[in-house]
């Protein structure tokens, strides 16, 4: 028998399979389709403190590698997510859930964890940097380690559960943007978010995607993620939650040996309503076949020493 169980921040998952936020709603949706219990747990939809529309559509575009996504944080806002998503969200998932939290400054991110901190259901705070900051010029507050380290000392002030800073691709260095954001206290790190992308439509001669650009996802991402976990591993000692392109066991395998502790799973659901379940049942029979008894021995597994 195979032990399939890690520890994420200090919280035990049955297994190291997260749906990434967006991808996933607010999770019962899928619960008619299966038991979502049998997930490590799941990233709910990203959160704002005011409800967002989102941008116009279309806000998917295809291309040979995966999808394109300009959805733009559609969300209800954190008052309407504790009062009506969250108690919905009882009824069919009984583990502490991943809460996603998105801001267009230090302050909301601060006032937003706060509240979510407060919620029982909610295991760990999962803090997307990605965002842009509104006030500092308009980069992504993950681009470089001094916002970065901004935005995690203010939420770790306001929080006691573990926090865990989901990483920008696009940073010029995601590793120096990692330890930033462990010397500030974060518990953990996510990565990779989407690549900026675009594509054009040949009839009409304008940009696929009503929003221009759009966050690049899917299988032709993977070997960034791969890369860039392996990176940021050899930099810090908090645990990393790797994302980006997985749509099968090996591909967990693979992240883990490159330095993950879970894996989140995203463009995948979209395509596969069944993706996560799949990569579930899949595990322990590619386990076996590559001499794993115990998933935690092989996290950083491929790094020398």
């Amino acid at each position: 028998m195979v032990n399939t169980k890690v520890t994420l921040c200090g919280i035990e998952m049955d297994n190291p399979i997260i749906p990434a936020s967006g991808t996933f709603g607010f999770g019962y949706e899928f619960a008619e389709l299966y038991d979502i219990n049998m997930l490590g747990t799941f990233s709910f939809k990203g959160t704002t403190r005011e409800p967002r529309f989102g941008n116009p559509t279309p806000r998917i575009a295809e291309y040979a590698g995966g999808l394109l996504n300009a959805v733009g944080l559609q969300n209800p806002g954190v008052d309407a997510v504790i009062e009506t998503e969250l108690p919905k969200l009882k009824q069919v998932f009984h583990k502490p859930v991943m809460a996603n939290i998105s801001g267009f400054s230090v302050a909301e991110y601060a006032e937003v964890c706060e509240k979510l901190d407060a919620q029982e259901q909610v295991g760990w705070l999962e803090v997307n940097i990605s965002c842009p900051n509104v006030h500092g010029g308009g980069a992504a507050f993950g681009a470089d380690p001094k916002s970065a380290a901004e935005v995690t000392k203010a939420v770790r002030a306001v929080t006691k559960k573990p926090i865990i800073l989901k990483l920008s691709p696009t940073a010029a260095n995601i590793a120096a943007v990692a330890k930033a954001c462990e010397d500030e206290g974060a518990d953990g790190v996510s990565l990779i978010n989407t690549m900026p992308g675009m594509r054009i439509d040949l009839k009409r001669r304008r940009p696929l995607l009503a929003n221009t650009t759009g966050g690049m996802s899917g299988p032709g991402m993977f070997p960034l993620a791969v890369r860039m976990v392996y990176q940021v591993y050899e930099a810090v000692s908090i645990p990393i939650v790797g994302m980006g392109g997985v749509t099968t066991a090996e591909d967990v395998i693979e992240l883990m040996l490159a330095g993950a502790t879970a894996i989140g799973v995203g463009a995948a659901n979209l395509v596969e309503p069944y993706a996560c379940k799949t990569i579930i049942e899949n595990l322990p029979a590619v386990m076996e076949r590559y001499g794993i008894e115990n998933l935690t021995e092989i996290i950083g597994g491929a790094h020398h020493g």
